[in-house]
Protein backbone atom coordinates (compact mmCIF):
# COMPACT_ATOMS: atom_id res chain seq x y z
CA UNK A 1 0.00 0.00 0.00
CA UNK A 2 2.83 2.75 0.73
CA UNK A 3 4.28 1.64 -2.71
CA UNK A 4 0.36 2.35 -4.27
CA UNK A 5 0.91 5.88 -2.48
CA UNK A 6 4.20 6.55 -3.73
CA UNK A 7 2.59 5.81 -6.94
CA UNK A 8 -0.10 8.46 -6.53
CA UNK A 9 2.14 10.83 -5.45
CA UNK A 10 4.56 10.75 -8.60
CA UNK A 11 1.63 10.00 -10.96
CA UNK A 12 -1.41 12.62 -9.71
CA UNK A 13 -0.16 14.50 -6.90
CA UNK A 14 3.18 15.86 -7.74
CA UNK A 15 1.57 16.88 -11.71
CA UNK A 16 -1.42 18.90 -9.74
CA UNK A 17 -3.83 16.20 -10.97
CA UNK A 18 -2.81 17.70 -14.81
CA UNK A 19 -3.23 14.66 -17.02
CA UNK A 20 -0.65 14.55 -20.27
CA UNK A 21 -1.10 10.92 -20.81
CA UNK A 22 -4.41 9.11 -20.28
CA UNK A 23 -3.76 6.03 -20.90
CA UNK A 24 -3.45 2.91 -18.97
CA UNK A 25 -0.71 1.87 -20.60
CA UNK A 26 1.64 4.55 -19.75
CA UNK A 27 -0.53 6.94 -17.95
CA UNK A 28 -2.77 8.19 -15.64
CA UNK A 29 -5.71 5.90 -16.07
CA UNK A 30 -3.30 3.13 -15.02
CA UNK A 31 -3.25 4.99 -11.82
CA UNK A 32 -6.91 4.63 -11.49
CA UNK A 33 -6.95 1.39 -12.30
CA UNK A 34 -4.33 0.91 -9.36
CA UNK A 35 -6.38 2.12 -7.12
CA UNK A 36 -9.72 0.39 -7.47
CA UNK A 37 -8.01 -2.39 -7.39
CA UNK A 38 -6.82 -1.47 -4.07
CA UNK A 39 -10.17 0.03 -3.13
CA UNK A 40 -11.24 -4.20 -4.62
CA UNK A 41 -8.71 -5.31 -2.29
CA UNK A 42 -9.00 -2.89 0.93
CA UNK A 43 -12.35 -1.13 0.82
CA UNK A 44 -11.01 1.78 1.88
CA UNK A 45 -13.55 4.35 -0.30
CA UNK A 46 -10.98 7.00 -0.44
CA UNK A 47 -9.07 5.20 -3.49
CA UNK A 48 -12.40 4.43 -4.88
CA UNK A 49 -13.26 8.27 -5.35
CA UNK A 50 -9.80 9.10 -5.63
CA UNK A 51 -9.92 6.97 -8.78
CA UNK A 52 -13.03 8.57 -9.63
CA UNK A 53 -11.38 12.01 -10.05
CA UNK A 54 -8.42 11.12 -11.88
CA UNK A 55 -10.62 8.97 -14.19
CA UNK A 56 -13.02 12.28 -14.81
CA UNK A 57 -9.22 13.95 -15.44
CA UNK A 58 -8.34 11.28 -18.22
CA UNK A 59 -11.70 11.82 -19.97
CA UNK A 60 -11.08 15.06 -20.40
CA UNK A 61 -7.60 15.00 -21.23
CA UNK A 62 -9.22 12.23 -23.85
CA UNK A 63 -12.11 14.10 -25.42
CA UNK A 64 -11.82 15.01 -29.26
CA UNK A 65 -8.94 12.48 -29.69
CA UNK A 66 -8.46 10.88 -33.38
CA UNK A 67 -11.05 7.89 -33.26
CA UNK A 68 -8.06 5.40 -34.23
CA UNK A 69 -7.53 5.25 -30.15
CA UNK A 70 -10.13 3.18 -28.99
CA UNK A 71 -8.76 0.52 -26.63
CA UNK A 72 -8.92 -0.40 -23.17
CA UNK A 73 -4.90 -0.29 -22.82
CA UNK A 74 -4.37 2.64 -25.20
CA UNK A 75 -7.19 4.54 -26.21
CA UNK A 76 -10.33 6.01 -24.69
CA UNK A 77 -12.18 3.14 -24.54
CA UNK A 78 -10.07 2.14 -21.45
CA UNK A 79 -11.44 5.43 -20.25
CA UNK A 80 -15.31 5.28 -20.69
CA UNK A 81 -15.24 1.42 -19.95
CA UNK A 82 -13.21 2.11 -16.28
CA UNK A 83 -15.12 5.43 -15.51
CA UNK A 84 -18.23 3.40 -15.86
CA UNK A 85 -17.64 0.80 -13.29
CA UNK A 86 -16.12 3.02 -11.24
CA UNK A 87 -19.32 5.74 -11.24
CA UNK A 88 -21.30 2.16 -10.26
CA UNK A 89 -19.40 1.61 -7.41
CA UNK A 90 -19.64 5.22 -6.44
CA UNK A 91 -23.16 4.95 -6.85
CA UNK A 92 -22.68 7.27 -9.38
CA UNK A 93 -25.96 6.46 -12.09
CA UNK A 94 -25.28 10.25 -13.93
CA UNK A 95 -21.85 9.72 -14.37
CA UNK A 96 -22.12 6.01 -15.38
CA UNK A 97 -24.46 7.33 -18.07
CA UNK A 98 -22.49 9.66 -19.08
CA UNK A 99 -19.27 6.94 -19.53
CA UNK A 100 -21.68 4.02 -21.23
CA UNK A 101 -22.81 7.02 -24.06
CA UNK A 102 -19.37 7.77 -25.09
CA UNK A 103 -18.45 4.68 -25.09
CA UNK A 104 -21.57 3.91 -27.58
CA UNK A 105 -19.96 6.83 -29.43
CA UNK A 106 -16.37 4.79 -30.02
CA UNK A 107 -16.16 3.78 -34.36
CA UNK A 108 -14.28 1.27 -35.47
CA UNK A 109 -13.20 2.48 -38.86
CA UNK A 110 -11.90 -0.19 -41.70
CA UNK A 111 -8.23 0.68 -41.38
CA UNK A 112 -7.76 -0.24 -37.69
CA UNK A 113 -5.38 -2.95 -37.28
CA UNK A 114 -6.74 -5.95 -34.62
CA UNK A 115 -4.36 -5.88 -32.25
CA UNK A 116 -4.72 -5.60 -28.45
CA UNK A 117 -2.65 -2.39 -28.12
CA UNK A 118 -4.40 -0.47 -30.42
CA UNK A 119 -6.98 -2.16 -32.85
CA UNK A 120 -10.14 -4.43 -32.62
CA UNK A 121 -9.21 -6.74 -29.95
CA UNK A 122 -8.28 -3.66 -27.47
CA UNK A 123 -11.98 -2.51 -27.94
CA UNK A 124 -13.49 -5.70 -28.03
CA UNK A 125 -11.12 -6.05 -24.59
CA UNK A 126 -12.97 -2.89 -23.38
CA UNK A 127 -16.48 -4.27 -24.12
CA UNK A 128 -15.78 -7.29 -22.23
CA UNK A 129 -14.55 -5.51 -19.21
CA UNK A 130 -18.10 -3.38 -18.75
CA UNK A 131 -20.04 -6.84 -19.06
CA UNK A 132 -17.80 -8.44 -16.49
CA UNK A 133 -18.38 -5.72 -13.73
CA UNK A 134 -21.88 -4.16 -14.99
CA UNK A 135 -24.35 -6.30 -16.67
CA UNK A 136 -23.89 -9.29 -19.25
CA UNK A 137 -26.24 -7.35 -21.35
CA UNK A 138 -24.50 -4.03 -21.17
CA UNK A 139 -22.59 -4.46 -24.59
CA UNK A 140 -24.76 -5.94 -26.83
CA UNK A 141 -24.00 -9.87 -27.75
CA UNK A 142 -24.72 -8.76 -31.21
CA UNK A 143 -22.49 -6.42 -31.05
CA UNK A 144 -19.63 -8.39 -29.45
CA UNK A 145 -20.28 -10.95 -32.07
CA UNK A 146 -20.14 -8.49 -34.82
CA UNK A 147 -16.73 -7.23 -34.00
CA UNK A 148 -14.94 -11.13 -33.11
CA UNK A 149 -16.47 -11.94 -36.69
CA UNK A 150 -14.56 -9.19 -38.35
CA UNK A 151 -11.50 -9.90 -36.58
CA UNK A 152 -11.90 -13.49 -37.59
CA UNK A 153 -12.36 -12.58 -41.12
CA UNK A 154 -9.29 -10.05 -41.28
CA UNK A 155 -7.14 -13.29 -39.66
CA UNK A 156 -8.60 -15.67 -42.68
CA UNK A 157 -7.74 -12.94 -45.55
CA UNK A 158 -4.17 -12.85 -44.53
CA UNK A 159 -3.95 -16.56 -43.52
CA UNK A 160 -4.92 -16.95 -47.38
CA UNK A 161 -5.70 -20.55 -46.23
CA UNK A 162 -2.22 -21.08 -44.91
CA UNK A 163 -0.69 -23.34 -42.13
CA UNK A 164 -1.92 -20.88 -39.72
CA UNK A 165 -5.80 -20.35 -40.07
CA UNK A 166 -5.43 -16.76 -38.73
CA UNK A 167 -2.76 -13.96 -39.15
CA UNK A 168 -2.62 -10.77 -38.35
CA UNK A 169 0.27 -7.68 -39.07
CA UNK A 170 0.93 -4.88 -36.80
CA UNK A 171 3.00 -2.25 -39.00
CA UNK A 172 4.11 -4.36 -41.51
CA UNK A 173 5.03 -7.17 -38.63
CA UNK A 174 2.82 -10.86 -38.43
CA UNK A 175 3.63 -10.39 -34.42
CA UNK A 176 2.56 -14.08 -32.37
CA UNK A 177 2.79 -12.19 -28.67
CA UNK A 178 0.34 -10.75 -26.96
CA UNK A 179 0.59 -6.63 -27.23
CA UNK A 180 0.10 -7.19 -30.63
CA UNK A 181 -0.22 -10.49 -32.08
CA UNK A 182 -1.69 -13.50 -32.41
CA UNK A 183 -1.46 -14.47 -27.97
CA UNK A 184 -3.65 -11.38 -27.37
CA UNK A 185 -5.84 -11.43 -30.37
CA UNK A 186 -6.58 -15.38 -29.88
CA UNK A 187 -6.93 -14.84 -25.92
CA UNK A 188 -9.79 -11.99 -26.51
CA UNK A 189 -11.63 -13.78 -29.08
CA UNK A 190 -12.09 -16.70 -26.81
CA UNK A 191 -13.80 -14.62 -24.61
CA UNK A 192 -16.80 -14.44 -26.80
CA UNK A 193 -19.23 -17.16 -28.44
CA UNK A 194 -17.67 -18.02 -31.63
CA UNK A 195 -19.45 -20.64 -34.30
CA UNK A 196 -17.48 -24.23 -34.72
CA UNK A 197 -15.70 -23.01 -37.53
CA UNK A 198 -14.30 -20.08 -35.80
CA UNK A 199 -13.54 -22.19 -32.61
CA UNK A 200 -11.70 -24.21 -34.91
CA UNK A 201 -9.50 -21.38 -36.50
CA UNK A 202 -8.70 -20.16 -32.49
CA UNK A 203 -7.66 -23.78 -31.60
CA UNK A 204 -5.54 -24.26 -34.86
CA UNK A 205 -3.48 -21.11 -34.66
CA UNK A 206 -2.98 -21.77 -31.27
CA UNK A 207 -2.07 -25.27 -31.98
CA UNK A 208 0.46 -23.75 -35.34
CA UNK A 209 2.12 -21.46 -32.28
CA UNK A 210 3.40 -25.00 -30.03
CA UNK A 211 4.34 -26.74 -32.88
CA UNK A 212 6.47 -23.83 -34.03
CA UNK A 213 8.08 -22.71 -31.18
CA UNK A 214 11.26 -22.33 -30.24
CA UNK A 215 13.24 -25.95 -29.14
CA UNK A 216 13.49 -24.06 -25.82
CA UNK A 217 10.13 -24.01 -25.49
CA UNK A 218 9.98 -20.11 -26.08
CA UNK A 219 7.90 -18.90 -28.24
CA UNK A 220 9.07 -16.25 -31.28
CA UNK A 221 7.91 -12.90 -31.22
CA UNK A 222 6.51 -12.65 -35.27
CA UNK A 223 6.72 -14.76 -37.94
CA UNK A 224 9.72 -16.52 -38.90
CA UNK A 225 12.08 -14.56 -36.25
CA UNK A 226 14.82 -16.82 -34.90
CA UNK A 227 15.41 -14.38 -32.00
CA UNK A 228 14.70 -16.30 -28.99
CA UNK A 229 15.08 -13.72 -26.35
CA UNK A 230 12.34 -12.23 -25.10
CA UNK A 231 10.64 -13.72 -22.67
CA UNK A 232 7.77 -11.40 -21.88
CA UNK A 233 4.23 -10.50 -21.02
CA UNK A 234 4.11 -8.36 -24.70
CA UNK A 235 6.47 -10.79 -26.49
CA UNK A 236 7.05 -14.21 -26.22
CA UNK A 237 6.18 -17.30 -23.67
CA UNK A 238 4.69 -15.21 -21.08
CA UNK A 239 1.78 -13.74 -23.03
CA UNK A 240 1.59 -17.22 -24.72
CA UNK A 241 1.01 -19.42 -21.25
CA UNK A 242 -1.68 -16.97 -20.36
CA UNK A 243 -3.36 -17.35 -23.89
CA UNK A 244 -3.05 -21.08 -23.83
CA UNK A 245 -3.96 -21.48 -19.84
CA UNK A 246 -7.28 -20.27 -21.42
CA UNK A 247 -7.47 -22.31 -24.04
CA UNK A 248 -7.58 -25.12 -21.97
CA UNK A 249 -10.52 -23.40 -19.69
CA UNK A 250 -12.39 -22.91 -23.13
CA UNK A 251 -11.87 -26.21 -24.79
CA UNK A 252 -10.74 -28.28 -22.28
CA UNK A 253 -8.03 -30.05 -24.80
CA UNK A 254 -5.34 -31.00 -22.19
CA UNK A 255 -2.55 -30.50 -24.87
CA UNK A 256 -3.43 -26.49 -24.47
CA UNK A 257 -2.46 -27.10 -20.65
CA UNK A 258 0.76 -28.83 -21.02
CA UNK A 259 1.51 -26.29 -23.60
CA UNK A 260 0.52 -23.43 -20.75
CA UNK A 261 2.71 -25.74 -18.61
CA UNK A 262 5.14 -26.23 -20.72
CA UNK A 263 5.56 -21.90 -21.41
CA UNK A 264 5.71 -21.13 -17.53
CA UNK A 265 8.76 -23.63 -17.36
CA UNK A 266 10.48 -21.16 -19.31
CA UNK A 267 9.16 -18.14 -17.74
CA UNK A 268 10.65 -19.51 -14.40
CA UNK A 269 14.00 -20.52 -15.88
CA UNK A 270 14.56 -17.00 -17.88
CA UNK A 271 12.05 -14.92 -16.56
CA UNK A 272 13.26 -13.05 -13.74
CA UNK A 273 14.35 -10.32 -15.95
CA UNK A 274 15.82 -6.59 -15.46
CA UNK A 275 12.77 -4.65 -15.42
CA UNK A 276 9.98 -4.16 -13.02
CA UNK A 277 6.88 -3.89 -15.03
CA UNK A 278 3.70 -6.09 -16.03
CA UNK A 279 4.62 -5.42 -19.76
CA UNK A 280 7.88 -6.47 -20.34
CA UNK A 281 9.04 -6.92 -16.61
CA UNK A 282 9.02 -9.61 -13.38
CA UNK A 283 5.57 -8.26 -12.46
CA UNK A 284 3.99 -9.23 -15.68
CA UNK A 285 5.94 -13.04 -15.74
CA UNK A 286 4.41 -13.47 -12.12
CA UNK A 287 1.25 -13.67 -13.71
CA UNK A 288 1.80 -16.47 -15.14
CA UNK A 289 2.25 -18.46 -12.44
CA UNK A 290 -0.69 -16.89 -10.44
CA UNK A 291 -2.90 -18.17 -13.65
CA UNK A 292 -1.39 -21.53 -13.92
CA UNK A 293 -2.06 -21.53 -10.12
CA UNK A 294 -5.78 -21.00 -10.06
CA UNK A 295 -6.03 -22.99 -13.74
CA UNK A 296 -4.52 -26.27 -11.72
CA UNK A 297 -4.56 -25.78 -8.09
CA UNK A 298 -0.79 -26.82 -8.35
CA UNK A 299 0.87 -24.88 -5.02
CA UNK A 300 4.09 -25.19 -6.51
CA UNK A 301 3.12 -22.24 -8.77
CA UNK A 302 1.94 -19.97 -6.20
CA UNK A 303 5.26 -20.22 -4.05
CA UNK A 304 7.10 -19.62 -7.87
CA UNK A 305 4.66 -16.33 -8.13
CA UNK A 306 5.81 -15.45 -4.55
CA UNK A 307 9.07 -15.82 -5.52
CA UNK A 308 9.09 -13.26 -8.40
CA UNK A 309 7.03 -10.74 -6.06
CA UNK A 310 9.18 -11.19 -2.95
CA UNK A 311 12.36 -10.65 -5.46
CA UNK A 312 10.73 -7.55 -6.61
CA UNK A 313 9.75 -6.39 -2.45
CA UNK A 314 13.40 -6.83 -1.66
CA UNK A 315 15.11 -5.89 -4.55
CA UNK A 316 13.52 -3.74 -7.01
CA UNK A 317 14.51 -0.43 -5.31
CA UNK A 318 18.30 -0.78 -4.82
CA UNK A 319 18.79 -2.74 -8.13
CA UNK A 320 17.11 0.09 -9.95
CA UNK A 321 19.48 2.62 -7.54
CA UNK A 322 22.10 0.55 -8.66
CA UNK A 323 21.31 1.13 -12.66
CA UNK A 324 21.39 -2.93 -12.21
CA UNK A 325 17.71 -3.20 -13.01
CA UNK A 326 15.83 -0.95 -15.14
CA UNK A 327 13.04 1.32 -13.77
CA UNK A 328 11.08 1.58 -17.20
CA UNK A 329 11.02 4.70 -19.34
CA UNK A 330 7.93 5.57 -17.57
CA UNK A 331 9.37 4.34 -13.48
CA UNK A 332 5.73 4.95 -11.83
CA UNK A 333 3.47 3.99 -14.49
CA UNK A 334 1.08 0.27 -14.85
CA UNK A 335 2.25 -1.33 -18.05
CA UNK A 336 6.35 -0.16 -17.41
CA UNK A 337 7.12 0.75 -13.61
CA UNK A 338 6.10 -0.05 -10.42
CA UNK A 339 2.85 0.71 -10.31
CA UNK A 340 2.42 -2.94 -12.30
CA UNK A 341 4.61 -4.04 -9.31
CA UNK A 342 1.75 -2.40 -6.44
CA UNK A 343 -1.12 -4.31 -8.85
CA UNK A 344 0.90 -7.94 -8.36
CA UNK A 345 1.56 -7.11 -4.86
CA UNK A 346 -2.13 -6.55 -4.05
CA UNK A 347 -3.33 -9.64 -6.01
CA UNK A 348 -0.70 -11.38 -4.00
CA UNK A 349 -3.12 -11.14 -1.14
CA UNK A 350 -5.70 -13.39 -2.65
CA UNK A 351 -4.12 -15.26 -5.47
CA UNK A 352 -7.11 -17.39 -6.48
CA UNK A 353 -8.93 -14.08 -7.57
CA UNK A 354 -6.07 -12.37 -9.35
CA UNK A 355 -5.94 -11.35 -12.50
CA UNK A 356 -3.26 -10.26 -15.50
CA UNK A 357 -4.78 -5.90 -15.88
CA UNK A 358 -6.45 -5.32 -18.71
CA UNK A 359 -6.11 -9.16 -20.34
CA UNK A 360 -7.72 -11.45 -17.71
CA UNK A 361 -10.90 -10.82 -16.80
Amino acid sequence: LRLKDKVVQETWTRTGGHVTDYTLYTGALGTALLLFKSFQVTGDRRDLNLASEIVQACDAASLGLPRRFLTFICGRAGVCALGAVIAKHCNDQLMETNFLSSFDEIIITEKVPNELLYGRAGYLWACLFLNEHLSDKTIPAEHISSVAKDIIMEGRKLSNKGSCPLMYEWHGKKYWGAAHGLAGIMHVLMHTELKLDEQDDVKNTLRYMISNRFPSGNYPSSEDSESDRLVHWCHGAPGVALTLAKAYQVFQDDHFKQSAAEAAEVVWNRGLLKRVGICHGISGNAYVFLSLYRLTGNVEYLYRAKAFACFLLENADRLIAEEAMHGGDRPFSLFEGKAGMAYLLLDMVNPSESRFPAYEL
